[in-house]
């Protein structure tokens, strides 16, 4: 009886000690953030320009704004949890090549945005982007695009402000869900300083929604975008466009999805 006394201590120990080490490291892995020096210069084909953002508690935001020939309106583009403005602005030009123009702002710790990170700090932060574009052009013209994680600020800014529409891309309910796909067995209720929770969050949310997912995802599980999407209201124009054989990366190369893409926006 000892032996198996011992022997659940030490996977208790075992089981306490993996839950710290999530607790205290858990920014690692929903964060893959890569810094970029203050003096870089970008090389994109889309004509662009560099904008900061001064927050209150001493951050500094930064994004590009890739501007499009006479524009019909603004993508403003909340990107995922990997990499920064080097990779994701080359996204701007599926944008741009349909009359919009795009304003991409890299999170705190990613690129060179700069300032301490918090939950409550990088939604305040995506509702000062949209605030701050606000002044240049009116709601109506404006288009929320989220991808990945990027949706998790996305959905926040459209629950409380009224842009023409909300389109999300791979996106996720809460992380619970995505923590869990990964690893099942933690208390990722009592761990997680970061829930997102999209699917509270999104019941605020009153423009037209559209989400686009690959049933192959395996960073995203597809069951969590359909818990998200059930949890739209109603009232609210909203579908939900899924790609049997499409994965996380790669919705962009089915024409299926240029082409939804295309109508939403021209629409």
């Amino acid at each position: 009886m000892s032996w198996l006394l011992g022997a659940l201590g030490t996977v208790s120990l075992a089981y306490i000690g993996l839950c710290l080490f999530y607790f205290v490291f858990q920014e690692r892995f929903i964060f893959i953030r890569f810094p970029t020096r203050l003096a870089y210069r970008y090389l994109f084909s889309v004509p662009h320009a560099e904008v900061w953002l001064d927050r209150p508690d001493g951050a500094r935001l930064h994004a590009l704004h890739f501007e499009a020939s006479e524009p019909r309106g603004t993508v403003l583009y909340f990107h995922g949890n990997t990499g920064n403005l080097k990779r994701w602005g080359r996204r701007a030009e599926r944008f741009t090549g349909l009359g919009f123009s795009v304003l991409m702002p890299d999170p705190r710790g990613y690129g060179k945005s700069r300032g301490g990170s918090s939950e409550a700090a990088l939604l305040a932060d995506a509702m000062a982007w949209y605030d701050h574009l606000s002044v240049a052009c009116t709601e109506g013209a404006i288009v929320l695009y989220g991808c990945s994680l990027g949706c998790a600020f996305a959905i926040p800014v459209a629950a409380q402000r009224d842009p023409r529409m909300l389109l999300l891309e791979t996106p996720f309910a809460n992380l619970t869900d995505v923590a869990r796909s990964y690893l099942p067995i933690l208390p990722y209720r009592l761990l997680l300083r970061y829930p997102f929770r999209n699917d509270e969050t999104v019941r605020g949310v009153r423009c037209p929604t559209y989400i686009f997912h690959g049933r192959r995802d395996q960073v995203v599980p597809y069951t969590s975008a359909l818990k998200l999407y059930a949890a739209i209201p109603t009232a609210v124009p909203r579908e939900l466009f899924t790609f049997p054989r499409a994965s996380h990366h790669d919705l962009y190369r089915f024409a299926r999805f240029r082409n939804v893409l295309k109508r939403l926006l021209n629409g």
